[in-house]
C-alpha cells in the first residue's frame, strides 16, 4: 500500500529540516519547535492537521513580525534549493500554510512571497483565503501571473481558483460568477506545458459542476484551436460527459440515444472482502447500421457509512464500434481503502454504461 502523505512529515524529515533553519536562522531553538511539533496529539492528526500545526510552531519559534519571518523563510527555501531540492517538495506545503495563518493582513507581502514560494512548493491552498478577502486585487494578480515566464506561476493561477479545489477551502462567490476567471483559462489554453494545461482542464470540470451552459459555450469556441486545446476541453468536461449531458455528448462525436445490448455480465466472484478484487466481463454488440462512438463505463454503488449508496463512474474505452460485431471486455476493481476512499461491507452494485445509459447491472456482497 502506498505511504499516507501525513507520514512525509515524519522526525528524520522536520529534524532535517529543522538543521537547516538554524543553519539560516541564529538563534532559532530546534529542541523547542520539535517538541512542540511532536505533542501528545502529533499521532492523531491527520495530512492538512500536520501542516497547519507545524506551521504554528514554526511561528511559535521565529520572530513573531511577518515581513522578517516571511524574508526568513524565503532564505531557508534557497537554502535547501542550495543543497539539490530544486522545486515541488510536497512534504514543505506547511509554508504556504504560513501564510495564510500570518500573512492575511498583509496583501502585498503576502503576494511577493506565494510568488517566490509556489515556484518551490503549491501555495494553491493558501491563497484562497486571498481570493474570499481581497476578490478583485486577487483575480487582478492571477490574471498577471497566467502570463509568468515560470510553469509552476502559471499553473498556480489557474489551480489557485478552482471554484472546487479538493481539500480546499471552497471560493462560493467563484462558484456563483466564474467570470473572473475565464481571462486567466484564455490565456492559459494553449500553455506549452501539460502541468498548466491539466489545471485549465479541472477548472473547466469544476466550473462544468456549477455552470454548465458557461463551459459549453466556451467549448464550442476552443473546440479545434489546437490538439492540446481538444483534450483541455475533453478532459474539462468528463462530468458533463458522466451525466450523460446531451450537449457534452454530441460536441464529442457521441449519442445520449443508443442502439445496443451488453450481453454475458458475470462477476467473479460475487462475494469479496475489503482488500480483495472483483473481476467482471461483458460483451458489447451495437445493433446501429453504421459504425458509431460509444463512451464505455462502468459503474460502482459503494456503500457508504450511513449504509446509503453512492455512485462512482469508471471509464473503460472510448471507440467506434461496427455493426453486430462482438466486443470482449474483462476488468477488475480492487477494494482496498486509499486516503480519498474507506470501504464498507454490504451489499454493492456494479453496472455497465454506454453513452450514460445503464445497460446492465449486478448485485455483490463486500464483506469484513
Amino acid at each position: 500500500m502506498a505511504e499516507l502523505l501525513k507520514h512525509y512529515f515524519n522526525h528524520n524529515f522536520l529534524n532535517e529540516f529543522a538543521d537547516t533553519v538554524c543553519e539560516v536562522i541564529s538563534p532559532f531553538d530546534k529542541k523547542q519547535f520539535l517538541k512542540k511539533v511532536f505533542d501528545d496529539q502529533w499521532e492523531q492528526r491527520e495530512l492538512k492537521q500536520r501542516m497547519r500545526h507545524i506551521a504554528i510552531a514554526l511561528h511559535d519559534n521565529l520572530s513573531g513580525n511577518y515581513k522578517k519571518d516571511i524574508n526568513a523563510i524565503i532564505k531557508i527555501i534557497e537554502h535547501i534549493r542550495s543543497k539539490g531540492k530544486k522545486e515541488f517538495g510536497i512534504e514543505y506545503m506547511f509554508l504556504p500554510d504560513f501564510i495564510e495563518l500570518y500573512g492575511l493582513d498583509d496583501l502585498a507581502i503576502s503576494q511577493d512571497a506565494m510568488e517566490f514560494i509556489t515556484q518551490f512548493t503549491s501555495c494553491e491552498f493558501s491563497v484562497r483565503p486571498f481570493i474570499k478577502k481581497y476578490p478583485e486585487q486577487m483575480m487582478r494578480k492571477m490574471l498577471e501571473w497566467s502570463k509568468h515566464p515560470h510553469h509552476f506561476i502559471r499553473r498556480f493561477s489557474s489551480e489557485g481558483c478552482r471554484p472546487r479545489l479538493p481539500w480546499a477551502m471552497a471560493l462560493p462567490d467563484l462558484k456563483k460568477d466564474p467570470s473572473p476567471i475565464l481571462p486567466i483559462l484564455e490565456n492559459l489554453k494553449n500553455d506549452p506545458s501539460e502541468f498548466v494545461r491539466r489545471s485549465v482542464a479541472n477548472n473547466l470540470n469544476d466550473i462544468s459542476k456549477d455552470n454548465p451552459d458557461i463551459v459549453l459555450q466556451l467549448v464550442n469556441r476552443w473546440q479545434g484551436s489546437s490538439k492540446e486545446t481538444d483534450w483541455i476541453i475533453k478532459h474539462g468536461c468528463r462530468t458533463l460527459l458522466r451525466k450523460a449531458d446531451d450537449q457534452a455528448l454530441n460536441i464529442f462525436g457521441f449519442s445520449g440515444a443508443v442502439n445496443c445490448a451488453v450481453t454475458a455480465f458475470s462477476l467473479q466472484p460475487n462475494h469479496i472482502q475489503i482488500g480483495d478484487s472483483l473481476r467482471f466481463s461483458f460483451q458489447l454488440i451495437s445493433k446501429e447500421k453504421q459504425p458509431v462512438k460509444y463512451r464505455v463505463e462502468y459503474a460502482i454503488y459503494f456503500v457508504k457509512s450511513n449504509g446509503k449508496q453512492s455512485r462512482k463512474l469508471f471509464k473503460i474505452t472510448e471507440n467506434t464500434f461496427h455493426p453486430n460485431t462482438p466486443y470482449n471486455f474483462n476488468r477488475s476493481q480492487r477494494f482496498h481503502d486509499l486516503t480519498t476512499r474507506k470501504h464498507y461491507s454490504g451489499e454493492h452494485r456494479i453496472s455497465i454504461l454506454i453513452n450514460g445509459n445503464e445497460l446492465a447491472g449486478q448485485n455483490f456482497e463486500l464483506l469484513d
